[in-house]
């Protein structure tokens, strides 16, 4: 069974700056690829529209977090891409210090 966690975050308003971070997207590096599903995340998608971004993630039963975040923080690779990344991006309103995607709430399912 998988389940499914909604994220936010902001670029920063800037055209260009916007475009090389979508550029980037086109074709993440390998080493991104295989740190995403090496943590069981199974399926990732992610929408702008303006400087707001969303990104829908798919993870499978072993999935954690915490774990996630221990093996970014363990990667130098995955350090280089995120720091790279948040020379595009903006931590959205009220998110905490030094947070970049913010976990969603759902608020409605049809």
């Amino acid at each position: 069974m998988s389940q499914r966690y909604c994220l936010t975050l902001d670029l920063k308003d800037d055209a260009a700056l916007i475009a090389e971070y979508e550029k980037y997207h086109e074709s993440i590096w390998p080493e991104i690829h295989e740190s995403i599903t090496a943590k069981g995340i199974t399926n990732m998608e992610i929408y702008r529209f303006d400087t707001r971004m969303f990104m829908i993630m798919e993870v499978n039963d072993n999935f954690s977090f915490d774990e996630a975040a221990a093996m970014d923080a363990a990667n130098p690779k995955v350090k280089e891409w995120e720091d790279l990344m948040w020379s595009y991006q903006s931590p959205v309103k009220n998110a905490p210090e030094g947070v970049k995607w913010v976990l969603m709430d759902k608020v409605f399912t049809l």
